[in-house]
């Protein structure tokens, strides 16, 4: 799958954010290493902490089905640049070594970079031992 098919899939599923209070809808789309996609969309909450991003809908959607190698993820929004993943999923890209991170918008606009460059010096299971 490429890229841009990627993000398409990330915008169909960006059509079921639940975003009742910030109205800014997100969607996501994992790739694993066999090619099977996983998508996810943002679920906000009354009480904000409890809000679950679209990358992580679809990466832990994608673990709790037994998946474990990815190779791709595609974030999309309706933003002036491509969408680049928050902290709390950037973290979660880097427990999951996702080599491929595509951010997008709803206009097209792609940006495409290492897993490893949105969260420099990232906690990982190595600093547990």
């Amino acid at each position: 799958m490429s890229d841009k098919e990627l993000v398409e899939e990330a915008k169909k599923y960006r059509e079921h954010a639940y975003a009742p209070y910030s109205g800014f809808r997100v969607g996501a789309a994992v790739m694993t290493g066999n090619g099977k996609v996983y998508g996810g969309c943002n679920i906000e909450n009354a009480s904000y902490s409890v809000t679950n991003c679209a990358e992580r809908t679809a990466i832990f959607k994608a673990v709790s089905e037994g998946e474990r190698d990815f190779t791709a993820l595609a974030v999309v929004a309706d933003t002036d640049a491509p969408c680049a993943p928050c902290g709390a999923c950037r973290q979660v890209v880097a427990e999951f070594r996702i080599p491929k991170i595509i951010m997008a918008n709803m206009q097209g606009a792609m940006r495409t970079v290492a897993g490893e460059e949105l969260l420099p010096f990232a906690f990982s299971g190595d600093d547990m031992k």
